[in-house]
């Protein structure tokens, strides 16, 4: 039977090929991502490894952060000078460990300003001497007014120039840090290690009985920087002064609560024993009136499914995915098999026998039986159903060829459905 117009024309033998798609091909087509991801994936390790020594293990200045820009190292000095050190992460906690203590020096650090002016002007009532890091503009405003910022400094080096003990004995600081400003003359305020420009890096205000000391810079205290210069001389001497420290690092627990009520505070008290109460009754009833469940029930497994219900469903999904090339493929797949077992082939003979001997035994050419079984590909499901019926007349023709002279007429050839073979 001659192809009709709707057919393709026929692929040369050389360039046969399967339409699944194999492994190889399914990583040639992916192989942008997977590069891609194990690209990124080296980038996070080396990121990580490359930062991950200066990574913070903790708050800036914390107690217990060994990290660069902890506290940890001048903490556990003054531990080992009989200094008893408090962490504290509340100002109620730091208010309670400073009346316990009585005679304490009291360290904050409000690196995010979670502090109010209020809770700042609280701060400095709680204890005779307290060390302030870094104060921002609310704490300047509420601890030393007069004090303003004074930028980073440009001295090449820094001495301490003033009567303050500690300073006096910390001698020089390390230049390039942040100061603070003070007008020359300021009543009950003393500056020292001075920059330029009236600006200091450590100002100390006496009141009364009580000693406020601002350090503008946070890497006097920092573990990375406390063994330069006489970092550790003025950070042990501040803070070691009395038998206990309080250090006191606020948090967002610190941050008065704000915005509407909860749906918690605005319940009646009553609502939640209620709700308790009928899911209490509620599972009751479901244990008293639920039935139990009856026997399992066996099964034979595996379950068998019949050869036409697994072609019919797979015949379905190729039309939803007007995959025809797969249907007619498996069709192809089917008929060579067979008419390899009628004309005396085995099963793994090649294809290009199987063409061969197809092709002498229904006296067709070569290039016809290749063209029906691999070479064309239809281009509509019209074209599909007539390609079908040509597998199927060859096939039948194959039939009739290999049966032995004499042998009973052959049956008729069935009609042609177009569907795959089981």
């Amino acid at each position: 039977m001659s192809a009709g117009p709707a057919l393709a024309p026929a692929r040369p033998a050389s360039r046969d090929r399967s339409s699944t798609p194999t492994i190889r091909a399914a990583l040639r087509r992916s192989s942008f991502w997977i590069v891609a991801g194990v690209g990124a994936l080296l980038v996070s390790v080396i990121a990580f490894v490359v930062t991950g020594s200066g990574t913070a293990a903790g708050p800036r200045l914390g107690a217990d952060n060994p990290a660069p820009i902890g506290g940890m190292a001048v903490v556990e000095v003054l531990r080992q000078q009989g200094v008893t050190v408090l962490p504290v992460d509340t100002l109620d906690e730091a208010a309670a460990a400073t009346d316990a203590a009585g005679n304490a020096t009291l360290f904050v650090s409000d690196e995010s300003g979670y502090l109010s002016t209020d809770q700042l002007g609280r701060l400095g009532t709680l204890a005779p001497r307290l060390v302030v890091v870094d104060p921002d503009f609310r704490a300047l405003q509420a601890l030393a007014p007069e004090v303003g910022f004074g930028g980073i400094s440009t001295a090449d080096s820094l001495s301490a120039e003033c009567s303050v003990p500690a300073a006096e004995r910390a001698e020089t600081l390390a230049p390039g840090g942040k100061t603070l400003g003070l007008p020359q003359g300021t009543a009950g305020y003393t500056g020292c290690f001075p920059s330029d420009d009236q600006t200091y890096s450590v100002i100390e205000r006496v009141v009364d009985d009580k000693t406020i000391t601002l350090v503008a810079d946070t890497a006097v205290f920092a573990n990375d920087e406390i063994a330069t210069y006489g970092n550790a001389a003025l950070a042990l001497n501040l803070l070691g002064s009395t038998d206990t420290l309080v250090w006191y690092l606020p948090t967002l627990a610190d941050v008065p609560a704000t915005g509407p009520p909860s749906l918690g505070a605005l319940t009646p008290g009553w609502v939640t024993p209620a709700l308790l109460l009928l899911m209490g009754v509620a599972i009751a009833a479901m244990v008293w009136r639920g039935r139990r469940f009856g026997p399992l029930v066996a099964e034979n497994l595996p379950v068998v499914v019949r050869a036409s219900e697994t072609m019919e469903g797979r015949a379905r999904l190729y039309a939803r995915g007007s995959a025809r090339l797969r249907a007619i493929d498996a069709i192809r797949i089917g008929a060579v098999t067979r008419m390899a077992q009628t004309v005396g082939l085995s099963r793994t003979a090649p294809l290009d026998q199987v063409i061969r001997t197809v092709a002498a035994l229904t006296s067709r050419s070569p290039e016809r039986v290749h063209a029906i079984l691999v070479g064309d590909v239809p281009g509509g499901d019209a074209a599909m159903m007539e390609l079908s019926d040509a597998i199927d007349e060859l096939e039948h023709a194959t039939v009739l060829a290999a049966r032995p002279p004499g042998a009973g007429p052959s049956p008729a050839a069935p009609p042609s459905t177009g569907r795959m073979e089981p």
